[in-house]
């Protein structure tokens, strides 16, 4: 997968952008909005999911959701 950089300039909240680092372990502000993306991306398919299949908390990786398909 390419990856494209974007430079932006953006105001936040800096108390909660430094609880937010000491919360994740990050160390940098670019750690920490990676993580927090991904992390929105991946609760938002599921969220979708959820939708979608039923009413059931969804907790397993794409992985694993691959091989219980190859077990069917």
């Amino acid at each position: 997968m390419e990856v494209i950089a974007v430079r932006s300039t953006i105001d936040i909240d800096e108390r909660v952008l430094a609880e937010a680092m000491k919360v994740a372990n990050v160390r940098t502000k670019k750690e920490l909005i990676d993580l927090s993306l991904k992390e929105l991306v991946r609760k938002k398919r599921r969220e979708r999911l959820l939708a979608k299949f039923g009413k059931f908390p969804l907790d397993i990786s794409a992985s694993q959701l691959q091989k219980m398909r190859s077990h069917e």
